[in-house]
Order: structure tokens, then C-alpha cells, then sequence
């Protein structure tokens, strides 16, 4: 069942990119990732007060959000620092280079959650597991020479260089997911409000302090409908991951290949909307990642 919901999560996930990508195209990031996040929260929040004045409704619903201590609420707020640079790192790249690009490169996310399932959790992998990963990986390294025929040089970019700090941080917050979903069992609208919580208000912080005081900036910024749409996507793709996440035989690593599959979304949906190049030079390497995804769902 876990891996199910795990193939739910790539679908919002795919779609969700799709959004993002619209929604920061030419707009000034930092806002654009403070609406997403704030829609988040708001789509949740009548969970929270539904929670505390009728809590029977809630849990016969399924979507009780529980009371948790002032240590959990501490481990859910590193999860927030985590996944606010991520996103930070990720949504400037995703400014500055196409999308096809971008999501190859994020593919090598499972390849970073792999050798983490195996340091921290003990997960043990098998020769397909292996092959699947690494051919994910060669995949990337192709995309990088085709990146170059777009006039992006992968040593020299800084855009380069944020997608990949990006790509490492989702994947060790992914690591951390499963400590949070299992350790400390927590269920998955409870982690995903104050997640949105304290993200909202460390975003808010950082607009304070780069966006307010910037008329410019203030001027630039473009509302999108896609601002809601990315915001409700990721909270439906998160909803399902954590399910899947809760389940005590779900395995971390294959959880994170599966989420890969969102790639095939974004690539060939994406490519055709927002008319990229190199299309099907670029269906090379994105044969060799989902090939590496399904060597690993095979095995």
C-alpha cells in the first residue's frame, strides 16, 4: 500500500512543479514561496481550530491535529529551517534555468536518501537497488552536457550550484521525515501544520528583511493563480508521502525513488507548456532515470 501512496505523491508532486515553475517565471522568488507556503497553511488551519472545539469530528474524519510537546514542536522546527533553504536554493534556480534541467538534476535526491537509509536506518539494499540508483545518476550527468547546449555551464552557474544544495537538503529532510512520522509518531496532518507554521514565519522573516523595505522588488512581484495551486499540490503530495511513511515496512530509499517519477510530468508536460529545448535529446537521460526507478520498484 505504501508504495501506492507513494506513486500519489509523484503525480501532486509533478503537477506541483508544474505550477511552481509558472509561478516564479519572471517574479520575484521569495513571495512567490511565502504565498505557496501560506496557502499551505491556511488550507490546514480550519484542521487546527477544528482540532480544539470539536476534536470527535476531527478524528471520526481522520484529520485530527494533535497536541504535541514543546520538544516535538523543536524537531518540527528544524524540519522548517531544513526545507526553507531548500526551498529558498531551489525556487531561485528554478528562476534562472529550465525546468528540464532543474528536475533531472532534483532526481538525484534518492541517490543522497540511499546512502543515508543505509547509514542511519540500515537499509538494506540489493545489486538491482544499486544499479537502479547509480543508473539514475549517469542519467543526471548526461542532462548536465545537454545543459550546455543551453548555454548553462554546469562548473561556472551558481543556479547549478543551488539546485544541487537544494537537492541535498529535501533529501536529508526526507531522512528526517521518517524519524518524525515513526520516532515520534506523529500523524500527518499534525507535522504538516506546524511545518507550515513555522515555515510561514521564517519566510516572513526573510521578506522583511530582502522584500518590504525594496520598492522595486514590491513592484515587481506578479500575483499568479498558480501561487494557490502550488501551495494546495504540495500539502496533497506531503499528505500521501507521510501515509506511506507511517507504514513500519515502508523503506525510506524506495519511497524517494518512487517520488522520482514525478520527473516524466515535469520533463515531458513541462517541455511542451513552456516550449524548452532539446526535448527529445532529453529523453535520453530521462529513459535512464525512470529505467533506475523501476530496476529499484522491480527489485
Amino acid at each position: 500500500m505504501w508504495m501506492y501512496l507513494g506513486l500519489l505523491t509523484a503525480l501532486f508532486l509533478g503537477l506541483h512543479n508544474l505550477c511552481k515553475k509558472h509561478a516564479v517565471q519572471g517574479n520575484e522568488v521569495f513571495p512567490v514561496l511565502f504565498g505557496t507556503i501560506f496557502s499551505g497553511f491556511l488550507l490546514l488551519l480550519p484542521f487546527f481550530i477544528g482540532s480544539r472545539f470539536y476534536p470527535e469530528y476531527t478524528m471520526q474524519i481522520g484529520f485530527h491535529i494533535d497536541t504535541i510537546s514543546w520538544a516535538t514542536h523543536g524537531f518540527i522546527f528544524i524540519k522548517s529551517m531544513i526545507m526553507a533553504t531548500s526551498w529558498v536554493l531551489a525556487y531561485q534556480a528554478l528562476k534562472h534555468l529550465p525546468i528540464t534541467i532543474v528536475t533531472p538534476i532534483r532526481s538525484a535526491g534518492p541517490f543522497f536518501t540511499f546512502i543515508g537509509a543505509i547509514l542511519i536506518y540500515q537499509e538494506n539494499p540489493n545489486f538491482l537497488q544499486w544499479i537502479g540508483f547509480f543508473l539514475i545518476i549517469f542519467s543526471v550527468v548526461l542532462y548536465s552536457k545537454i545543459g550546455k547546449k543551453e548555454g548553462i555551464n554546469f562548473k561556472r552557474n551558481k543556479w547549478i550550484f543551488a539546485i544541487i544544495g537544494a537537492t541535498f537538503l529535501g533529501a536529508s529532510s526526507g531522512l528526517y521525515d521518517k524519524f518524525l512520522i515513526q520516532n515520534l509518531t506523529l500523524n500527518p496532518q499534525t507535522l504538516q501544520f506546524w511545518f507550515c507554521t513555522y515555515t510561514t514565519l521564517i519566510l516572513l522573516g526573510i521578506l522583511l528583511v530582502t522584500w518590504f523595505p525594496n520598492a522595486q522588488k514590491r513592484k515587481e512581484f506578479k500575483w499568479r493563480w498558480t501561487i494557490i495551486a502550488v501551495g494546495i499540490l504540495l500539502q496533497a503530495a506531503d499528505y500521501f508521502y507521510f501515509k506511506a511513511l507511517q507504514d513500519p515496512e515502508a523503506l525510506i530509499m524506495l519511497l524517494s525513488a518512487i517520488k522520482r517519477s514525478q520527473i516524466l510530468i515535469a520533463v515531458v508536460i513541462g517541455g511542451l507548456v513552456f516550449k524548452e529545448k532539446n526535448k527529445r535529446k532529453k529523453l535520453v537521460p530521462l529513459l535512464g532515470i525512470m529505467m533506475g526507478v523501476f530496476l529499484i520498484l522491480y527489485s
